[in-house]
Protein backbone atom coordinates (compact mmCIF):
# COMPACT_ATOMS: atom_id res chain seq x y z
CA UNK A 1 0.00 0.00 0.00
CA UNK A 2 0.74 3.68 -0.36
CA UNK A 3 0.38 7.33 1.30
CA UNK A 4 -0.56 9.91 -0.87
CA UNK A 5 0.18 13.64 -0.73
CA UNK A 6 -1.87 16.71 -2.26
CA UNK A 7 -2.80 20.03 -2.07
CA UNK A 8 -3.55 23.46 -3.75
CA UNK A 9 -7.24 21.64 -5.21
CA UNK A 10 -8.99 25.05 -4.56
CA UNK A 11 -12.34 23.38 -4.95
CA UNK A 12 -15.08 26.29 -5.71
CA UNK A 13 -18.41 25.91 -7.32
CA UNK A 14 -16.80 27.90 -10.66
CA UNK A 15 -14.81 24.72 -11.57
CA UNK A 16 -16.90 21.85 -11.82
CA UNK A 17 -14.28 19.67 -13.45
CA UNK A 18 -11.84 19.60 -10.28
CA UNK A 19 -14.28 18.83 -7.47
CA UNK A 20 -15.34 15.81 -10.34
CA UNK A 21 -11.90 15.17 -10.75
CA UNK A 22 -11.63 15.34 -7.03
CA UNK A 23 -14.58 12.81 -5.51
CA UNK A 24 -13.55 10.26 -8.42
CA UNK A 25 -9.86 10.08 -7.39
CA UNK A 26 -10.85 9.78 -3.60
CA UNK A 27 -13.55 7.01 -4.60
CA UNK A 28 -10.49 5.13 -6.56
CA UNK A 29 -8.29 5.43 -3.29
CA UNK A 30 -10.68 4.52 -0.57
CA UNK A 31 -9.76 1.36 1.04
CA UNK A 32 -6.62 0.92 -1.39
CA UNK A 33 -4.24 3.72 0.12
CA UNK A 34 -2.61 3.50 3.20
CA UNK A 35 -3.70 7.41 3.91
CA UNK A 36 -3.79 10.46 1.80
CA UNK A 37 -2.70 13.67 3.22
CA UNK A 38 -4.48 16.98 2.16
CA UNK A 39 -1.44 19.67 2.84
CA UNK A 40 -3.54 23.00 2.53
CA UNK A 41 -5.79 25.07 0.04
CA UNK A 42 -8.21 21.99 -0.27
CA UNK A 43 -10.64 25.13 -0.71
CA UNK A 44 -10.34 28.33 -2.71
CA UNK A 45 -12.14 29.92 0.24
CA UNK A 46 -13.49 28.80 3.48
CA UNK A 47 -15.51 30.94 4.91
CA UNK A 48 -16.13 29.10 8.04
CA UNK A 49 -18.01 25.28 9.03
CA UNK A 50 -21.53 26.87 9.10
CA UNK A 51 -20.85 27.42 5.02
CA UNK A 52 -24.43 26.71 3.50
CA UNK A 53 -22.85 26.18 -0.03
CA UNK A 54 -24.44 22.98 -1.75
CA UNK A 55 -21.39 22.29 -3.95
CA UNK A 56 -19.21 21.32 -0.90
CA UNK A 57 -21.90 18.77 0.75
CA UNK A 58 -20.06 15.90 -1.96
CA UNK A 59 -16.65 16.81 -0.74
CA UNK A 60 -17.82 15.96 2.87
CA UNK A 61 -19.50 13.07 1.93
CA UNK A 62 -17.02 11.86 -0.03
CA UNK A 63 -14.19 12.15 2.02
CA UNK A 64 -15.92 10.36 4.96
CA UNK A 65 -16.79 7.37 2.18
CA UNK A 66 -12.94 7.38 1.33
CA UNK A 67 -12.46 7.17 5.74
CA UNK A 68 -14.86 4.74 6.56
CA UNK A 69 -13.73 1.96 3.24
CA UNK A 70 -10.53 2.43 5.30
CA UNK A 71 -8.23 4.97 4.40
CA UNK A 72 -7.70 7.93 6.76
CA UNK A 73 -7.10 11.06 5.43
CA UNK A 74 -4.97 14.23 6.92
CA UNK A 75 -6.13 17.76 6.41
CA UNK A 76 -3.64 20.46 6.66
CA UNK A 77 -5.23 23.85 6.74
CA UNK A 78 -3.65 26.44 4.53
CA UNK A 79 -3.65 30.17 3.28
CA UNK A 80 -7.13 29.78 1.73
CA UNK A 81 -9.24 27.55 3.66
CA UNK A 82 -7.31 28.85 7.29
CA UNK A 83 -10.68 28.69 8.96
CA UNK A 84 -11.84 24.77 8.46
CA UNK A 85 -12.49 23.67 12.00
CA UNK A 86 -13.38 20.94 13.88
CA UNK A 87 -16.99 20.86 12.69
CA UNK A 88 -15.68 20.03 8.99
CA UNK A 89 -13.42 17.56 10.51
CA UNK A 90 -16.11 15.65 12.22
CA UNK A 91 -18.42 15.93 8.89
CA UNK A 92 -16.28 14.72 6.56
CA UNK A 93 -14.19 11.81 8.88
CA UNK A 94 -10.57 13.56 8.49
CA UNK A 95 -8.13 14.48 10.50
CA UNK A 96 -6.97 18.03 10.91
CA UNK A 97 -3.54 18.42 11.29
CA UNK A 98 -1.12 21.37 12.68
CA UNK A 99 1.10 23.11 10.00
CA UNK A 100 4.03 21.66 9.77
CA UNK A 101 4.03 17.98 10.84
CA UNK A 102 6.15 15.41 11.46
CA UNK A 103 5.83 11.97 10.69
CA UNK A 104 7.85 8.44 9.64
CA UNK A 105 7.02 7.95 6.00
CA UNK A 106 8.30 3.97 4.99
CA UNK A 107 11.53 5.16 7.16
CA UNK A 108 11.95 8.12 6.13
CA UNK A 109 11.55 11.14 8.97
CA UNK A 110 9.56 13.97 6.99
CA UNK A 111 7.57 17.19 7.57
CA UNK A 112 4.45 18.41 5.94
CA UNK A 113 3.92 22.24 5.75
CA UNK A 114 1.41 23.67 3.93
CA UNK A 115 4.26 25.84 2.24
CA UNK A 116 3.45 29.49 2.75
CA UNK A 117 5.73 30.00 5.54
CA UNK A 118 9.19 28.79 3.36
CA UNK A 119 8.29 32.11 1.43
CA UNK A 120 10.12 34.59 3.78
CA UNK A 121 11.17 36.45 0.93
CA UNK A 122 7.59 37.77 0.36
CA UNK A 123 7.38 39.68 3.67
CA UNK A 124 4.26 41.58 3.19
CA UNK A 125 2.52 37.95 3.12
CA UNK A 126 4.32 36.78 6.28
CA UNK A 127 2.79 39.77 8.04
CA UNK A 128 -0.94 39.07 6.62
CA UNK A 129 -0.15 35.07 6.77
CA UNK A 130 0.57 36.19 10.87
CA UNK A 131 -3.08 38.01 11.18
CA UNK A 132 -4.30 35.39 9.24
CA UNK A 133 -3.49 32.61 11.46
CA UNK A 134 -4.45 34.57 14.88
CA UNK A 135 -7.03 32.92 16.97
CA UNK A 136 -8.22 36.01 18.04
CA UNK A 137 -8.73 37.55 14.87
CA UNK A 138 -9.93 34.31 13.41
CA UNK A 139 -13.25 34.05 16.62
CA UNK A 140 -13.98 38.00 15.04
CA UNK A 141 -14.83 37.10 11.48
CA UNK A 142 -16.68 33.80 12.06
CA UNK A 143 -18.58 35.79 14.08
CA UNK A 144 -19.92 37.97 11.23
CA UNK A 145 -22.68 36.69 8.96
CA UNK A 146 -21.86 34.06 6.48
CA UNK A 147 -22.86 36.87 3.45
CA UNK A 148 -20.57 38.99 4.80
CA UNK A 149 -17.61 36.46 5.50
CA UNK A 150 -18.01 35.48 1.79
CA UNK A 151 -18.03 39.07 0.60
CA UNK A 152 -14.51 39.60 2.84
CA UNK A 153 -13.02 36.11 0.98
CA UNK A 154 -14.51 37.76 -2.90
CA UNK A 155 -12.09 40.81 -1.93
CA UNK A 156 -9.30 39.23 -0.09
CA UNK A 157 -8.77 36.80 -3.50
CA UNK A 158 -9.47 39.90 -5.16
CA UNK A 159 -5.93 41.89 -3.40
CA UNK A 160 -4.38 38.76 -3.27
CA UNK A 161 -4.74 38.37 -7.06
CA UNK A 162 -3.75 42.37 -7.67
CA UNK A 163 -0.90 41.81 -5.05
CA UNK A 164 0.81 39.06 -7.16
CA UNK A 165 0.46 40.45 -10.62
CA UNK A 166 3.01 43.04 -9.61
CA UNK A 167 5.44 40.56 -7.67
CA UNK A 168 8.71 39.10 -8.67
CA UNK A 169 8.20 35.43 -9.22
CA UNK A 170 11.19 34.38 -7.06
CA UNK A 171 9.74 36.35 -3.95
CA UNK A 172 6.72 34.09 -4.32
CA UNK A 173 8.84 30.92 -4.09
CA UNK A 174 10.56 29.51 -1.10
CA UNK A 175 13.60 30.75 0.54
CA UNK A 176 16.54 27.94 -0.11
CA UNK A 177 18.32 28.98 3.20
CA UNK A 178 14.84 28.81 5.61
CA UNK A 179 13.89 25.63 3.54
CA UNK A 180 17.17 24.03 4.67
CA UNK A 181 16.75 25.91 8.35
CA UNK A 182 13.82 23.94 8.73
CA UNK A 183 14.78 20.60 7.71
CA UNK A 184 17.44 20.75 10.00
CA UNK A 185 15.64 22.22 13.03
CA UNK A 186 12.50 19.33 12.40
CA UNK A 187 15.75 16.69 11.76
CA UNK A 188 14.11 14.84 8.58
CA UNK A 189 15.43 14.06 5.27
CA UNK A 190 12.30 14.77 2.97
CA UNK A 191 9.95 18.32 3.34
CA UNK A 192 6.78 17.87 1.25
CA UNK A 193 4.74 21.03 0.36
CA UNK A 194 2.41 22.82 -1.53
CA UNK A 195 1.62 26.57 -1.93
CA UNK A 196 4.00 28.19 -4.77
CA UNK A 197 2.08 25.85 -7.41
CA UNK A 198 5.89 24.66 -9.06
CA UNK A 199 5.58 20.76 -8.75
CA UNK A 200 8.83 19.32 -8.57
CA UNK A 201 11.29 17.50 -6.38
CA UNK A 202 14.63 18.88 -5.62
CA UNK A 203 17.86 17.32 -4.07
CA UNK A 204 19.56 19.72 -1.83
CA UNK A 205 22.70 19.61 -0.15
CA UNK A 206 22.93 19.72 4.12
CA UNK A 207 26.57 19.24 5.31
CA UNK A 208 27.53 15.85 4.36
CA UNK A 209 23.75 14.68 3.20
CA UNK A 210 21.55 15.09 0.61
CA UNK A 211 17.43 15.77 1.55
CA UNK A 212 15.03 16.36 -0.81
CA UNK A 213 12.45 18.92 -0.86
CA UNK A 214 9.23 17.72 -3.19
CA UNK A 215 6.13 20.96 -4.28
CA UNK A 216 3.39 18.87 -4.62
CA UNK A 217 1.86 21.37 -7.46
CA UNK A 218 -1.62 22.99 -7.40
CA UNK A 219 -5.55 21.54 -9.22
CA UNK A 220 -5.96 24.36 -11.71
CA UNK A 221 -6.01 22.30 -15.01
CA UNK A 222 -5.25 18.67 -13.91
CA UNK A 223 -5.11 16.77 -10.59
CA UNK A 224 -2.03 15.28 -9.58
CA UNK A 225 -0.80 13.27 -6.52
CA UNK A 226 2.16 11.77 -5.26
CA UNK A 227 2.83 8.65 -4.30
CA UNK A 228 4.97 7.04 -1.87
CA UNK A 229 5.73 3.98 -0.80
CA UNK A 230 8.65 1.93 0.86
CA UNK A 231 10.31 1.35 -2.83
CA UNK A 232 9.81 5.44 -3.08
CA UNK A 233 8.11 7.88 -4.82
CA UNK A 234 6.27 8.45 -8.12
CA UNK A 235 3.50 11.11 -9.94
CA UNK A 236 0.11 9.53 -10.11
CA UNK A 237 -1.71 11.97 -12.62
CA UNK A 238 -5.51 12.21 -12.11
CA UNK A 239 -8.43 12.70 -14.72
CA UNK A 240 -10.53 15.34 -14.28
CA UNK A 241 -13.36 15.18 -16.60
CA UNK A 242 -14.46 18.32 -19.00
Amino acid sequence: MATLFISDLHLHPSRPAILAGFLGFLEQQQGRAEAIYILGDLFEAWIGDDDPEPVYAPVRAGLRRCVSAGTPVYVMRGNRDFLIGERFGNESGCRLIADPTRIELYGVPTLLMHGDALCTDDRDYQAMRQRLRDPHWQRQVLALPVAARRELATRARELSTFSNQNKDEHIMDVNQDEVLRTIRARCVDLLIHGHTHRPAAHRLQLGERQVTRIDLGNWYSAGRALVVDAAGWRWLEVDCPG
